[in-house]
């Protein structure tokens, strides 16, 4: 999750730069920018959290940056300032790395009830 979470956000610098650079479109760029780098930081938090509820709490919140990514990729995508390849690119990185945050806040919270 830490190296999906840092390549989604490496997709997303690059993408940001593009967008910036060959349409001019700073707004949505710089949104889209926050909310794609966002959870990698939070992954890397988790990793040192204070407790189990603490580390569910990061992940939670990375979460919701990725689906917020979403919107914006979705967004970029029909406003025609992002090209179908780039979006197919994002999106399934995005996909992915949302699953994996599912899949692991379950897994700790499982892991809370039965301690």
């Amino acid at each position: 999750m830490k190296v999906k979470s840092y390549d989604f956000a490496l997709k997303v610098i690059k993408t940001c730069s593009i967008i910036i650079s060959e349409k001019r479109e700073y707004i949505l760029s710089k949104q889209f920018l926050k909310s794609g780098t966002a959870p990698g930081a939070l992954i890397r938090e988790a990793e040192f959290a204070q407790s189990r509820a603490d580390f569910i709490s990061k992940l939670n919140i990375a979460l919701k940056e990725s689906n917020e990514a979403d919107y914006w990729i979705s967004l970029l995508r029909d406003s025609a300032i992002l090209d179908y390849d780039s979006y197919i690119q994002l999106e399934n990185a995005n996909k992915e790395l949302i699953k994996m945050l599912v899949s692991s806040i379950k897994t700790a919270k499982s892991n809370k009830k039965s301690e």
